[in-house]
């Protein structure tokens, strides 16, 4: 039973798929003009999370997440490279889909580009012309009819009167209504575009979605969702289009994620205040970002800056502590415990994953206890649990010596010298000679190596 607060009713709702047993998905992806930021990553993992939860629950999950390969910003950035626009978006999307295998983003079922769908919007223009819902002035332009649609300002909560007062009128004589927008853009022959009952040009960016996703889910479909600043007026646009064209209810459940702040202002493009995926990963292990993220609950905005990338850095450190040593890969885990019950009621709580993390924690907890006790057996199936649940979240599925910097990649002194030491330290301590080993213990300090005694050995792991 999982309930998800739905941004169209403002209120958490059991979550009733349209088909038992099946869950259809639509999230709006990038606009490929230039590289991945922290924004869009937000974006990425949390649906990320929701479609792997939703797997992991039973359901037949049809994730559909899009690609805009096509708009003023792209055009823009092209000429300003001295590229085709293609050759642009080509690059961005394998870059994007870089971005996204470094942070574990699972790849979305289909990945619709709007490039391959223009034909679908054509039709679906065709059709709101057709029923008066939309209108062609004859400048090779077509617009939507915001008051013909009786709905308009149901997802944003948003009054017709009140967004005519603040509007701020454009010259544009073309129009019926300031508050109507473009579904197709006129363009000139020598640019690119398409053939149309209109002429030669372009989609408006609002239209790519209503056609997509249609083809892809149909008229109906289970959940969309997408980042904060796309509840109006891209996907109150959205509802618009579809429900005028399909006479069908669009999405049953909208969900939207909360926004990457840099000093509490939004992080964008537009304000020149964004870290792309890959500065961040420059300086922190990716599945750090992923964590940074899951922290906190998706619909919060989150802060961005060094100092919570370090905080995430540590407590995913703790986790991972926890697990290494011991055989969970090798045992099966410990089922029917308080800490699966706790984890599953986060979960299906509107994805509440830091109450889900914190559920990890006290599992890593009871694990250090189990170890010092000797009790290694009850340990290992808790690991294990521990390793299943994190695969949830996309976290704790690394070697945890690897993560810890056990390996001789990431250490800056070799590990067979520091086994050497640990063996010295070792003798020292039996043979009753502790200045010796708190001296090999400096000196291991000194090279970024901490040690863990226990009642089972020392371990260690690098801190830097």
């Amino acid at each position: 039973m999982i309930r998800i607060y739905n941004t169209l009713t403002r209120k958490k709702e059991l979550f009733q798929p349209l088909t038992p047993g099946e869950a259809r998905i639509y999230v709006c992806g990038m606009t490929v003009y230039d590289l991945c930021h922290m924004g869009h990553a937000r974006i990425l993992v949390a649906f990320d999370v929701v479609v792997r939860f939703l797997r992991a629950q039973g359901f037949k999950t049809t994730y559909v997440r899009n690609i805009t390969d096509v708009d003023d910003k792209i055009l823009q950035r092209a000429r300003e490279n001295g590229e085709t626009f293609t050759q642009l978006t080509a690059r961005m999307i394998d870059a994007m889909h870089e971005d996204c295998a470094a942070l574990g983003v699972e790849a979305p079922d289909h990945e619709p580009r709007a490039t391959e769908y223009v034909d679908a919007m054509v039709d679906m223009i065709s059709t709101l012309v057709d029923k008066g819902y939309a209108y062609a002035p004859g400048n090779g332009d077509v617009y939507y009819r915001v008051r013909r649609f009786a709905g308009y300002g149901k997802l944003s909560g948003k009054v017709l009167s009140e967004m005519q007062a603040g509007a701020r009128v454009e010259v544009d004589s073309n129009k019926e209504d300031p508050l109507d927008f473009v579904l197709w853009k006129g363009t000139a022959s020598d640019e690119p575009g398409w053939k149309s009952p209109w002429g030669w040009g372009r989609p408006g960016w609002h239209i790519e979605c209503s056609a997509m996703s249609l083809c892809c889910l149909g008229a109906t479909f289970d959940i969309h969702g997408g980042g904060p600043d796309l509840r109006f007026p891209h996907h109150e646009n959205e509802i618009a289009q579809s429900e005028a064209a399909n006479d069908a209810p669009f999405a049953n459940l909208w969900m939207h994620a909360g926004a990457v702040r840099v000093n509490n202002e939004k992080m964008s493009k537009s304000l020149n205040n964004f870290f792309t995926v890959r500065d961040v990963l420059a300086r922190y292990p990716a599945e750090v970002v992923r964590y940074f993220f899951i922290s906190s609950h998706y619909r919060s905005p989150i802060n961005y800056s060094e100092t919570n990338l370090e905080k995430a850095h540590n407590g995913l450190e703790r986790l991972y502590t926890a697990l290494d040593g011991l055989d969970f890969d090798k045992v099966k885990p410990t089922l029917g415990t308080a800490f699966e019950e706790a984890f599953q009621a986060a979960m299906t709580d509107d994805f509440n994953t830091p109450a889900a993390l914190g559920v990890l924690f006290d599992m890593a907890r009871q694990i250090n206890k189990s170890r010092s006790a000797g009790d290694l057996d009850t340990g290992g199936g808790l690991a294990a649990l521990m390793h299943k649940l994190g695969a949830l979240l996309g976290l704790l599925q690394s070697n945890p010596k690897d993560f810890l910097g056990f390996d001789t990649a990431q250490t800056v002194v070799d590990s067979q010298w520091i086994e050497e030491r640990l063996a010295e330290r070792t003798a020292a301590r039996s043979a009753g000679k502790f200045a010796e080993a708190d001296r090999i213990r400096d000196l291991l300090t000194e090279q970024g190596v901490a040690l863990e005694d226990s009642s089972q050995g020392t371990r260690w792991r690098m801190t830097r």
